[in-house]
C-alpha cells in the first residue's frame, strides 16, 4: 500500500512536531486504533522503496504471525527520503523503519521524542563495489578514488566513511543509478555505494559487464545497525503490549524470510513494487544469510532485533561531527519492547 499524504501541516511539523506531540501526549493517552475485527491497527512507513530489507516484514504478514497476535499490520511504502518525523507526527503511521543508525540519532538530536526499538539487520547491507582487478584489499585503499553513491548515502553512510579514512569532499559523484553505473564502466578507479538487499552486486555485474570486487563496511568497523523500527515514546508507552507483539511476529517472519520458505513474503514485495524481480530477491536473500546480517553478531547471543549498548556508543563516537547539536546516544533506543525484554 502506498503511503497517505499526511496534511501539509503534519509534514511542515517534522522532528519539532514530535517533541510537541510528545508533550502534549503527557496528559493523555496515545492508543493504536483498532480494525472491525478488534485487531489493534499498526501502520508501518516502508521508509523507501521496499526490497528484501523489508522481508521479514512481509513475511510475518503473508505467514498470519501478526495477526495471530492480534494485530492488523500495513506495510506503507513511498520514495526514498521520506519524512518520517513529519509521517509519525502527523499521526500518518503509528511506526517507521529506519536504514541506518544515523536516523534516530539526528531525530533525537532535534529532541524528537522517539526511539529504535528493535533492530532486524545486525549489519547494515550497505557495499562497496569497484572493478575487480583493483587493489582494494580494505576502506583504507579508497583515498583518491571517486566514490559514486546516491545524495541519500551522502548525509549518511558517507559522513562515516569519509570521517574515519579520512577522505575529502571532492570525491563524492552523486548521480541516478544509471549515471552511477555508467561511471562505473568507464572510471576504472571508480567505487560505487550500493546494498546487498537491492540485488547487489549482481545487479552490478549484469550491468556493467564484469563481477565487482566487493567490499562490505560491516565488517570493516561500520557500527550501523538496519532494519530499525522507530516508535514514538508515548506511543510505545501505551501500547507496549501490541508493540511487543508487533517485534516478536518480526523475529518469527524475518526467521522465515531469512531461513525458511521466503516465498510468500517476496510475493507480496512483488506486489508492492512491479518492477522487482525474483532474481534480485533470491540474490538479496542470500547475502542476507551468506552473511549472518540478521541473526549474526550479537542476535546470535540475544535473539533477533536485538540492539546493545556498546554499538549505539561505537556509533555515536565515529559520527559526533554529523548532527547539529551532539545527541545522547541512550536516548536513541531502548530494549525493552523485545521479547524476554520488560
Amino acid at each position: 500500500m502506498r503511503l497517505p499524504r499526511p496534511s501539509r501541516r503534519g509534514l511542515m511539523l517534522g522532528a519539532a512536531g514530535l517533541a510537541t506531540l510528545g508533550g502534549l501526549s503527557a496528559c493523555g493517552r496515545t492508543e493504536a486504533p483498532v480494525d472491525e475485527a478488534g485487531r489493534v491497527r499498526l501502520r508501518l512507513a516502508a521508509g523507501g522503496p521496499v526490497s528484501a530489507a523489508h522481508g521479514g516484514f512481509y513475511q510475518a504478514i503473508a505467514s498470519g504471525a501478526y495477526e495471530r497476535r492480534g494485530l492488523n499490520v500495513e506495510i506503507l511504502t513511498g520514495a526514498a527520503g521520506e519524512n518520517l518525523p513529519g509521517l509519525l507526527a502527523a499521526s500518518a503511521v503509528e511506526l517507521a523503519l529506519a536504514g541506518d543508525s544515523f536516523t534516530p540519532m539526528r531525530l533525537i538530536a532535534d529532541r524528537a521524542p522517539v526511539k529504535a526499538v528493535a533492530a532486524f539487520l545486525q549489519k547494515d547491507p550497505v557495499a562497496l563495489m569497484a572493478r575487480p582487478d583493483q587493489p582494494l584489499e580494505a576502506l583504507s585503499a579508497l583515498r583518491d578514488r571517486p566514490i559514486l553513491m546516491s545524495a541519500a548515502d551522502q548525509a549518511g553512510f558517507w559522513r562515516w566513511l569519509r570521517a574515519r579514512f579520512e577522505l575529502s569532499a571532492d570525491q563524492v559523484r552523486t548521480g541516478t543509478d544509471e549515471e552511477n553505473l555508467q561511471a562505473l564502466r568507464e572510471d576504472p578507479k571508480a567505487v560505487l555505494v550500493g546494498r546487498l538487499t537491492a540485488g547487489d552486486p549482481g545487479e552490478v555485474a549484469r550491468a556493467v559487464g564484469f563481477e565487482p570486487r566487493v567490499l562490505l563496511p560491516a565488517d570493516d568497523g561500520y557500527p550501523s545497525y538496519s532494519g530499525l523500527v522507530v516508535a514514538p515514546n508515548a506511543f510505545a508507552r501505551d501500547n507496549a503490549r501490541a508493540l511487543r507483539d508487533f517485534i516478536a511476529a518480526s523475529v518469527e517472519g524475518w526467521r522465515d524470510y531469512v531461513h525458511g520458505e521466503g516465498g510468500k513474503g517476496d510475493a507480496l514485495i512483488r506486489q508492492a513494487d512491479k518492477t522487482m524481480t525474483q532474481r534480485r530477491l533470491d540474490a538479496a536473500r542470500a547475502a542476507l544469510r551468506s552473511g549472518a546480517v540478521v541473526d549474526g553478531g550479537d542476535a546470535a547471543l540475544y535473539g533477533l532485533g536485538t540492539m546493545t549498548p556498546d554499538r549505539w556508543q561505537a556509533f555515536a563516537e565515529q559520527t559526533e561531527g554529523a548532527y547539529a547539536s551532539a545527541p545522547d546516544w541512550r536516548e536513541a533506543f531502548t530494549t525493552q519492547y523485545l521479547p524476554g525484554r520488560g
